[in-house]
């Protein structure tokens, strides 16, 4: 039997979505990106544990895609088993009134508007973050002098052994757009959040207020994979980017946004490779002129 007809039959046997030569870009932000050999949605712990078993059996390699922001996709696809986490993965459940379990694959705003709803406030900074909770967790996802770590009490993982283990915050290195799973090869299912009570009308401006702003800084009309660069030290990625008369600056269908310079957007057919000169021009006309070294947020992959 070949691969192909095993991933079918697996996904026949456990209920689960498999396509077969899917474009990446329907699946990202950016709206880029070849074709995934594989791509998988699975809805439960038992299937997930499966199909990594599986692929591990067959030395396939696999990726685990949340929303498809803050990604960038090869051109040429990805010779991977792409799962996405959906069914259980995009449940919560109330632990308490103050503390709350949410699946990996629960959208940011999803979060804000169901703890909005229970009168709880702590992440308000993240509505209109077009991430998942497990990519937050993931990168210590941030906005407006707030990250994920503020909120986390633990994360539910399943470990390189295939079972399933819960991580408590001390032990999940958070520093600036970092986590242990950058480091290690654990899968991110979910993560217990501790928030505070407030009033629902509070909380609600607190993120209209944000969602305001991002529609007054960011080209939130055009697709993109937010802020390609970190926060350099003593700077602002975008204030330099704009310093060196790069805003509007575009190869091929990628462009520096004129609405914010730490933005690359994508005009409408922009490639991985147009992308890719755009950020390695921008490196270094900063760096030529400004003799600051921008550290790349956007991850690459293919």
């Amino acid at each position: 039997m070949d691969l192909k007809q095993e991933l079918m039959n697996f996904a026949k046997e456990y209920d689960c979505l498999a396509l077969f030569d899917e474009p990446m870009s329907k699946h990202t932000t950016f709206k880029i990106g070849g074709n995934a050999d594989v791509f998988i949605k699975v809805s439960n712990i038992q299937t997930l544990q499966a199909l990594i078993e599986l692929c591990k059996t067959n030395k396939i390699s696999f990726f685990i895609l949340g929303k498809g922001s803050n990604l960038l996709v090869s051109d040429e696809g990805l010779r991977k088993v792409v799962i996405q986490l959906a069914g259980d993965f995009s449940a919560m459940k109330f632990i308490s009134h103050t503390e709350v379990y949410c699946g990996a694959g629960i959208s940011l705003s999803a979060l804000c508007i169901e703890a909005r709803e229970h009168s709880l406030s702590g992440i308000e900074f993240a509505f209109g973050i077009p991430g998942s909770v497990g990519g937050a967790v993931y990168m210590n996802a941030g906005a407006y002098g707030s990250e994920i770590k503020d909120v986390i009490k633990s994360v539910t993982v399943l470990n390189e052994d295939g079972k399933v283990e819960v991580i408590n915050s001390e032990h999940l290195n958070f520093s600036y757009r970092h986590s242990i799973f950058c480091e290690n090869n654990y899968i991110i299912l979910g993560a217990t959040l501790i928030l505070k009570e407030d009033y629902k009308e509070e909380i609600g401006n607190r993120m209209d207020g944000f969602m305001s702003r991002r529609k007054d800084k960011q080209p939130l009309e055009y697709p993109s994979a937010g802020s390609v660069f970190k926060r350099p030290e003593g700077n602002y990625a975008g204030t330099l980017i704009e310093s060196c008369g790069l805003k509007g600056k575009q190869i091929g269908g990628a462009c520096v946004s004129e609405k914010h310079a730490g933005f690359i957007i994508n005009k409408g057919d922009a490639t991985c490779n147009d992308v890719c000169r755009l950020i390695e021009e921008i490196k270094n006309t900063v760096k030529e002129q400004s003799g600051y070294d921008l550290e790349q947020e956007l991850k690459v992959i293919g």
